[in-house]
């Protein structure tokens, strides 16, 4: 399987400790399996923080999610209940409770795969945070938005299992 990352430099080794907090799945290095996802997040990273868009491939195995010896979050293609609880619990500045199975704080999963929570459904978690919308009308309204995957590895464990096997512009 091919991952790519965007971003505005030629990462020569992944290091966890500059990856930012508070994302999707926690702190971690994000992939995706989509080129034209990468590129777009590439040239986002390049607006903001200047330089040149990006994008490091990757390659790792085909059964990456299945690997026995990591502990892996797999949300799938779709939003769900899960997958929205854990999204906001990750975002959440002030939530606390890092042994709970819906946040990643701690780290407990190596790698977790999922749907991209875009700037539509940050407004609908932030509608059922403020008690506007039941979490049923959460997804609900989650389920029509076109959806994006993303694979984040949190641990050196999993970073070993990717190999840069290139860049593009």
């Amino acid at each position: 399987m091919i991952l790519y990352h965007g971003t505005n430099l030629d990462i020569q080794s992944i290091d966890l400790a500059l990856c930012r907090p508070y994302k999707d799945f926690g702190k971690g290095f994000y992939t995706t399996e989509l080129l034209e996802q990468a590129q777009k997040m590439a040239n986002r990273v390049a607006r903001i923080y200047g330089g040149t868009p990006i994008v490091n491939v990757y390659e790792t195995s085909d059964d990456l999610l299945k690997r026995n010896e990591l502990n892996i979050m797999d949300f799938g293609n779709m939003p769900s209940k899960n997958w929205a609880l854990f999204v906001m619990n990750n975002r959440n500045k002030s939530f606390v409770d890092y042994g709970n199975r819906h946040c990643n704080f701690d780290c407990k999963y190596d790698i977790v795969s999922g749907p991209i929570a875009d700037d539509d459904m940050t407004v609908l978690f932030r509608q059922y945070q403020n008690n506007m919308i039941s979490l049923d009308m959460l997804i609900n309204g989650m389920t029509y938005k076109k959806t994006t995957s993303q694979y984040s590895f949190h641990t050196e464990r999993a970073v070993k299992f990717l190999k840069k096997v290139g860049v593009s512009s």
